[in-house]
């Protein structure tokens, strides 16, 4: 099996507590260690970074907040980016928004020279996968709500910028999951680290 170089990003912005997005981060590092594959983190509520308010921030690049440098190596070094967050009021929580905002700026993810980002996804060659927990049935979300939110990460941001493909793992009714639910995508989530998937 083909040992990958992976960046599993923890979206969940309650850096004290433990949650359930973090047993299934655990659960998947656990799963790449298994199978030898290089894994780097990325706890995005332990960064310190600002929300962008311009669109002049966005595109100076000096701009970008020292924190978020070092993240940028980490992308342009991944085979495989996962990202894991809870759903909050229909979509990702506002912290991790502003940490895609500020990441994927021109030069970095789309070309910074009006080249049309169509044509030129300065990403690709990575693949990735969207990990969310939420409250409310999986089937639900997706097909009354046609997963809106997580579809919009998925075209408008990964594959936007050159992501491909991009899956997702959609994780539902957490609250009235009982042990051995919980134990069972936990263990999907180590099969997913194994694969490096």
């Amino acid at each position: 099996m083909h040992k990958k170089r992976i960046l599993l990003i923890q979206g969940h912005p309650d850096p004290h507590a433990a949650h359930f997005c973090h047993a299934l981060q655990q659960a998947y590092a656990e799963g790449c260690a298994e199978a030898d594959h290089e894994l780097r983190h990325v706890p995005v509520a332990s960064l310190d970074f600002p929300l962008l308010r311009s669109q002049q921030e966005w595109e100076n690049e000096a701009c970008l907040p020292p924190a978020l440098a070092p993240v940028q190596q980490d992308i342009l070094w991944a085979e495989h980016v996962v990202l894991v967050f809870p759903l909050w009021l229909g979509d990702m929580p506002a912290l991790l928004k502003g940490f895609l905002e500020q990441v994927a700026r021109p030069g970095f993810a789309v070309p910074a020279d009006r080249r049309n980002p169509l044509t030129t996804k300065l990403l690709a060659g990575r693949s990735a996968r969207v990990v969310v927990t939420m409250g409310m049935p999986a089937r639900v979300y997706r097909w009354f709500f046609g997963a809106h939110s997580v579809k919009a990460l998925e075209r408008n941001i990964l594959a936007f910028v050159g992501f491909a493909p991009v899956r997702e793992t959609l994780i539902g009714s957490v609250d009235a999951m009982d042990s051995a639910d919980r134990a069972e995508w936990v263990a999907k989530l180590r099969a997913l680290g194994r694969a490096g998937g």
